[in-house]
C-alpha cells in the first residue's frame, strides 16, 4: 500500500467506471466526476495535520503502478479511539480473497497498533457479500441492520454496520 499518486488516478477512475463497481454504489458515487472528487479528497486528507484520515492506494508489488484498489481508516468527526474502515478492490480482483485479507489485515492492524483505536466499523449495502465474508473472517460482528438509504431500499437491500473491537482483533486468528 502507498499514498495515492497522480498515476493512480487513471486506474481508480477506470475501475470506478466499471459497471460491476457501479452496481454496488448509490447515485452520488455513480455520478460522473465522483472518482475525481474522491482523489482530491484523498489528497486533502494526506495533507491534514494532525492527520485524521488514512487512505492508501493498493498496488501489486510485482507490477509498478498497477493500482488494484484502496483501503482506509477515517476518523474525522468520530471519537479519537474509533474509525470507519473502507476497502475497495477493482472488479478484476474480486474473489481474490488473499488480496482483500492481506490489505485489510495491514490496515486494521495499523489502526489498533499505531492509532490506538478501540473500535473499527464499516457500513455497507447488504448485497456486498464480499465485505460480509471479509468482516466475518476477522471476527467483526453486525451491530446494526437497518433499511438504509433510499437507493438501497429501491434495490431491496439493507444497510449493515459491522464492528470490530481491539479485544476481538487480538483474539481473532487473523
Amino acid at each position: 500500500m502507498h499514498a495515492p499518486t497522480d498515476g493512480d488516478g487513471t486506474s481508480l477512475i477506470a475501475y470506478h467506471s466499471d459497471l460491476r463497481s457501479l452496481a454496488l454504489y448509490g447515485p452520488d458515487e455513480s455520478a460522473p466526476g465522483h472518482a475525481e472528487s474522491v482523489l482530491k479528497r484523498f489528497a486533502l486528507w494526506a495533507a491534514e495535520r494532525p492527520r485524521r484520515n488514512f487512505q492508501l492506494a493498493v498496488a501489486k508489488h510485482t507490477q509498478p503502478h498497477s493500482l488494484i484498489g484502496c483501503c482506509g481508516l477515517r476518523r474525522a468527526d468520530l471519537a479519537k479511539d474509533r474509525a470507519e474502515f473502507g476497502i475497495e478492490l477493482a472488479p478484476n480482483c474480486w474473489g481474490r480473497y488473499g488480496f482483500a485479507i492481506e490489505i485489510a489485515r495491514a490496515m486494521i492492524n495499523f489502526g489498533f497498533s499505531e492509532l490506538w483505536l478501540q473500535q473499527i466499523f464499516d457500513r455497507t449495502a447488504s448485497a456486498n457479500t464480499r465485505i460480509a465474508r471479509l468482516a466475518t473472517w476477522f471476527g467483526a460482528t453486525v451491530i446494526a441492520n437497518d433499511s438504509g438509504l433510499a437507493w438501497m431500499q429501491a434495490r431491496g437491500w439493507r444497510r449493515v454496520e459491522w464492528q470490530m473491537t481491539r479485544e476481538n482483533w487480538e483474539r481473532s486468528p487473523r
